[in-house]
């Protein structure tokens, strides 16, 4: 352990790492807290300590923020000055963060979803446009910040159970992965929003779903399934077709010790074949690293 700092109640991280340019200052961590904040860190490179940039309240302290995307996290992405985030809040509203004057600040807020929509992705290839959001009313829905956030480009109700994770592909254009708690990750042609061209049982409600960041194991999927550990999909044949299912999916791994609901995960950004993955779970409080 290299620095511990006290919180309110985490629910969402996400790093932003510049490739595409020379990051003197380092990576930035975006944290939403369950006090409507979102807190950016910066880590500094010699001594792989987190410093406070700044802290932003984006609700009111009695609401949640849920969950939290950058938009410049395709990593070939080479547009230096959209760094922009969305965030998704308890109170069913999405809200859009982006620099003004040197600091983050709130520039668009909206009522998105009837019940707390547990997530807000942004389209990572449309310059930090589009946002797709996903929620507790089953649905999920797509947002053009160019027409306005009065009503969404679509609205998709076919899912059985609350929409919970969203990431669009960072190498793949037009592909997106879909998470919800009736234990399905669907992947979606963005052109084609409403009916899914592949559907994955994953054996327990889909909380997180995490392309992998190499370009070179682009099909691989990383899941938090809740009830049923933690899995590593390959959705088409990268050479190996073989090992790809009549089903358009095989489960390349799978990783059964925690004890409780398999809730976090995330990959090594380090390019590798055999990459590592942080996974935690909730009443048991663990954290594990493991190979897959």
């Amino acid at each position: 352990e290299l620095q511990r700092f006290d919180l309110p109640a985490i629910l969402d991280m996400k790093w932003l790492v510049l490739r595409h340019r020379a990051c003197l200052e380092g990576p930035l961590l975006a944290i939403a807290d369950a006090e409507g904040h979102i807190r950016v860190h910066r880590l500094s490179a010699p001594e792989h300590r987190l410093y406070e940039a700044q802290t932003l309240p984006v609700v009111s302290s009695d609401v949640l923020c849920l969950s939290l995307d950058w938009s410049g996290r395709r990593a070939s992405s080479s547009n230096e000055s959209n760094e922009s985030i969305v965030t998704s809040t308890s109170d069913g509203c999405i809200s859009v963060i982006a620099p003004q004057d040197g600091e983050m600040g709130v520039t668009e807020s909206w009522k998105a979803h009837d019940f707390e929509p547990w997530i807000a992705a942004w389209d990572y290839w449309s310059g930090g446009q589009i946002i797709y959001s996903g929620g507790d009313d089953c649905k999920m829905k797509g947002w053009d910040l160019r027409q306005g956030t009065m009503t969404p480009t679509f609205t998709n109700k076919n899912f059985e159970a609350g929409v919970t994770t969203i990431q669009s592909h960072p190498y793949d254009e037009h592909v997106l992965a879909v998470g919800s708690y009736d234990s399905t990750v669907r992947v979606f042609d963005t052109r084609k929003p409403l009916r899914p061209f592949l559907q994955m049982d994953v054996g327990g409600g889909a909380w997180r779903v995490k392309w992998h960041p190499s370009a070179q194991r682009r099909h691989d999927i990383l899941v938090a399934c809740m009830h049923d550990g933690f899995k590593v999909l390959r959705t088409s044949g990268t050479g190996e077709e073989s090992v790809v299912s009549s089903s358009g999916y095989q489960v390349l791994k799978r990783f059964d010790e925690h004890e409780s609901l398999a809730y976090g995960v995330d990959w090594s950004y380090k390019d590798g074949d055999d990459s590592l993955v942080a996974s935690c779970s909730f009443y048991d409080h663990l954290l594990h690293t493991w190979r897959a």
